[in-house]
């Protein structure tokens, strides 16, 4: 598991009169949209939006929604990973999904959540990079995966996994062809899905003084003090945390968000085994086994 680290965070200025409203809703352990602390917003899952993508999803978590698209090239492995193929995260934030996002390249948030989406993939090996080799040494797979957030609403990080995730189980690879020294990619026969092993799911926690609260809207992020993600597979296993923002946990804080978070997961996994999973015709994944 990684250490944990920091990302910044979007600042949103909330009205003093609403800043007032939402903290004394939490006292009486409700919210201003009618949650509870510990629940989440509705989720929506569609695949296959981009048809010319190789693999996609739309996904939506409350008022934000989120694109991915997956594109796979054969490529020449790199010199140190010559048995595997690689994967390539990238994570947009452009000025038509909130009016603090700035047009241009990629700014640090929008670099670091990608990275922090990669890393929950690739560090529990959820998507077998060993499998994505079509010659050794010679010729493997590369997996693009662009992600565009496209209304912000809130919590980018858990709403670009889930999205990311699905269209990676949605990807198929090219028919390749192979006699002797020479390899044949046959791009429009899609045959095999890419060799996805479990889905992985980020879910964070915000800090608002001594509250916590699953999935904070955007009016909550404005007033968050910080906030924490862990990512888990289905077995409940954390291979990831990320904090968020300039405040600050103590270890009972984070043990208490941890244990937030952790009840969310059968929950986000039921909603992505019925839209994503069960669609394809995925078996033998349940929550806590692996």
């Amino acid at each position: 598991m990684r250490k944990l680290s920091i990302t910044p965070s979007t600042n949103h200025i909330v009205p003093l009169i609403k800043k007032e409203v939402i903290l004394s809703m939490l006292e009486r352990e409700t919210r201003i949209d009618g949650r509870k602390p510990n629940e989440y917003r509705p989720i929506s899952i569609e695949l296959g939006y981009a048809k010319k993508a190789d693999g996609s999803a739309s996904v939506r978590i409350g008022d934000t929604a989120v694109l991915a698209g997956v594109k796979v090239e054969d490529r020449e492995p790199f010199p140190d990973v010559p048995d595997q193929g690689n994967l390539i995260v990238s994570l947009e934030l452009p000025p038509i999904a909130h009016e603090s996002f700035e047009a241009g390249p990629p700014d640090e948030n929008a670099i670091e959540l990608s990275r922090v989406v990669d890393r929950s993939i690739r560090d529990p090996k959820a998507l077998d990079l060993s499998k994505l080799v079509i010659v050794p040494n010679k010729k493997v797979w590369n997996v693009w995966v662009d992600i565009y957030v496209i209304d912000y609403g809130g919590n980018i990080l858990d709403t670009s996994t889930v999205a990311a995730i699905a269209a990676l189980y949605h990807t198929k690879l090219p028919r390749v062809e192979i006699e002797g020294d020479t390899i044949k990619i046959l791009k429009e026969t899609k045959e095999a899905r890419l060799p996805m092993r479990f889905p992985v799911f980020s879910v964070s926690v915000g800090k608002i003084g001594r509250h916590l609260i699953l999935d904070p809207s955007t009016e909550e992020e404005g007033l968050v003090d910080c906030k924490i993600s862990f990512s888990y597979t289905p077995d409940l296993n954390i291979v990831g945390i990320q904090k968020m923002g300039n405040g600050g946990f103590t270890m009972a804080e984070i043990d208490a968000a941890e244990k937030v978070a952790r009840s969310a997961v059968p929950n986000l996994f039921k909603e992505f085994k019925t839209k994503v999973l069960d669609s394809l015709g995925v078996e033998g994944i349940d929550v806590g086994k692996v």
